[in-house]
């Protein structure tokens, strides 16, 4: 008869946080990952480089930060794509060009709030590898689905402001 042991598994993967398959393939890119994290309240992105003590945050971007440009509305796909404009703005500041996107263990979603803020960090400059396919429709982006009367030209509004934001940090 052979004597079985028993291997505890990793913490993180015993209460189903981490892949730990997915983050060695992100890990090989050598590229830095971009953390795209939604909660119900939030939309959260970091741009984090790996190192031999962890991962170290570059820069980051919060939705919640969005009211200091004048942006009041919930988390949507609009909010979404600022806050990943936002985090692209961020990340060119310090340096970083490139990246590979990090969605954890959410579903991925054809136009979803994911690959909104994707859409918002390639337009910031960033070069992520992405199927154009998956992003929400310009009409989403642009606030014209909004019922409330000037939500493209407060989209724009707060784009403008976020703008202002390069070359700072």
């Amino acid at each position: 008869m052979k004597n079985k042991r028993y291997a505890v598994q990793f913490r993180r993967k015993r209460e189903l946080r981490t892949d730990y398959r997915k983050r060695a393939a992100l890990l090989l890119s050598g590229k830095p990952r971009i953390v795209v994290r939604k909660t119900l309240k939030r939309i959260i992105i970091q741009v984090a480089e790996m190192s031999g003590k962890g991962d170290n945050i570059i820069a980051s971007a919060d939705s919640s930060a969005l009211r200091k440009h004048g942006w009041t509305r919930g988390v949507n796909i609009c909010t979404a794509y600022l806050t990943g404009y936002m985090a692209g703005i961020k990340a060119a500041n310090k340096g970083i060009k490139e990246g590979v996107l990090d969605t954890g263990k959410h579903v991925h979603i054809k136009g979803g709030r994911i690959y909104a803020a994707l859409k918002g960090m390639v337009d910031a400059g960033l070069s992520i590898s992405h199927d154009s396919a998956v992003f929400p429709s310009p009409e989403r982006f642009a606030g014209t689905h909004m019922k409330k009367q000037g939500a493209a030209q407060e989209i724009e509004s707060v784009k403008t402001k976020i703008m202002g934001l390069k070359n700072q940090d």
